[in-house]
């Protein structure tokens, strides 16, 4: 069985004033609807809820629209009502609309010596998310059916059960968008593996896969600390190597085929060793988590108490120089993408903290001085749950865009 947890996640910016919304009015009638469903259902995605009358003030729609859309999404098992948690004194209160926690992605991380599974609620909760340990690298196959035997008796603390609107898969690899292949993860000894089928074959349920850095950027933008931040850089360190992920605009960067953001292939030092990957001196192969740990003495890299212990002379010798690569690899983001804030995650955040003014002055010596004059360097404030939250966001994306679809 899932280990349970809860973390209530803070949700997606409201829209900006000037985002497009449609009029409940017009020729495609059920288009609209849609759309407008959605809207309403992006707003309380993730939150602990919104009035009726801050959705009509936010959206510009009237009253009586809103009310009408709560009503349906209601009625499709999506929101619930609840009553104000704080009186207004002002007049008839109006209720608040949550997202239905019941409502459910279950989500995967394969990982080099186990599969992480999920399941998180449309209301942002991470319900519950277990590690299943393997002796080796899993396969596609033995992935899959690890998450199948995790759907067995998924229930509600009442017991009521959960409705599971898909499957999200964060892969540390490249994954192709349209069909969910993972056609290379390295790590994982995965050549053309159609994960997205076989996780559908195993489960029954739509199951959408992508890249477990560009998931984790898109995660900590809606969700962390990128909340707000429209253009923004991800760069995740974990055991397996270095990953990364750009948001611009708002949007996910995904390139032509959703290979885009392989930021730990990024060339630092032209001398260094050759990378699994065949290039010469990647930002993965100069830093290193298992470096950096044997480096330190420790075990736990993102134990709150590393970035306050002493360094002696060697460690801090290993420390500059994992910042000196890392600097670099900011800078060419710096200078190409123009971020206005650059999040780094996983031991990627340790490093940041044991010395986050050297880093600053590395980046800021180093890039263009227009690009970099705004740009804030910070650490991921999601933690393990990252990959977790931005794998389920695949099959909330999906849901958002077309609510009717759970009914189907």
């Amino acid at each position: 069985m899932l280990r349970g947890v809860t973390e209530a996640l803070p949700g997606p910016s409201a829209p900006s004033p000037g985002a497009p919304l449609r009029s409940p009015l017009g020729s495609n009638l059920d288009g609209v609807r849609q759309h407008n469903l959605g809207t309403v259902l992006r707003l309380v995605h993730g939150t602990p809820g919104r009035s009726r009358s801050e959705l009509t003030r936010v959206t510009g729609l009237s009253r009586s629209t809103i009310g009408a859309l709560v009503s349906e999404l209601s009625a499709l098992g999506l929101v619930k009502e609840e009553e104000p948690r704080e009186p207004t004194g002002v007049g008839r209160p109006s209720p608040i609309v949550v997202a239905n926690p019941d409502v459910v992605v279950v989500t995967v991380n394969p990982e080099i010596d186990g599969v992480v599974v999920g399941v998180v609620g449309l209301d942002g909760t991470v319900h519950r998310r277990a590690r299943h340990t393997t002796d080796a690298p899993p396969t596609a196959p033995e992935a899959a059916r690890i998450v199948a035997d995790q759907l067995e008796g998924l229930a509600t603390p009442s017991g009521t059960g959960l409705r599971v609107a898909g499957v999200g898969a964060a892969v540390p690899g490249s994954v192709r968008v349209a069909d969910g292949v993972v056609r290379m993860a390295p790590h994982l000894e995965w050549v053309d593996e159609p994960f997205a089928a076989l996780l559908e074959e195993a489960t029954g349920l739509k199951a959408l896969v992508a890249n477990d850095a560009s998931l984790g950027a898109n995660a900590e933008h809606l969700f962390g600390a990128g909340r707000g931040i429209d253009d923004l850089v991800y760069f995740n360190g974990g055991a397996g190597g270095i990953g990364g992920g750009v948001i611009t605009h708002g949007r996910p960067l995904a390139g032509s085929s959703g290979y885009a953001g392989e930021l730990g292939h990024m060339l630092v030092n032209s001398a260094g060793d050759r990378c699994h990957c065949g290039a010469v001196g990647c930002l993965e192969t100069e830093v290193s988590q298992a470096r950096l740990r044997d480096a330190l003495g420790v075990d736990d890299l993102e134990a709150a108490s590393v970035d306050a212990e002493p360094l002696d002379a060697a460690s801090r010798r290993e420390v500059e120089r994992q910042l000196g690569y890392l600097a670099i690899a900011i800078r060419n983001a710096v200078n190409v993408l123009n971020p206005r804030r650059v999040v780094l995650g996983g031991f990627l955040g340790a490093l940041l903290g044991l010395d986050p003014a050297l880093l600053d002055a590395e980046v800021r010596a180093q890039s263009l001085a227009a690009s970099a004059e705004q740009v804030e360097v910070v650490r991921a404030e999601l933690g393990a749950a990252v990959l977790t939250v931005g794998a389920a966001e695949l099959a909330f994306t999906r849901l958002i865009a077309d609510p009717i679809a759970l009914q189907r």
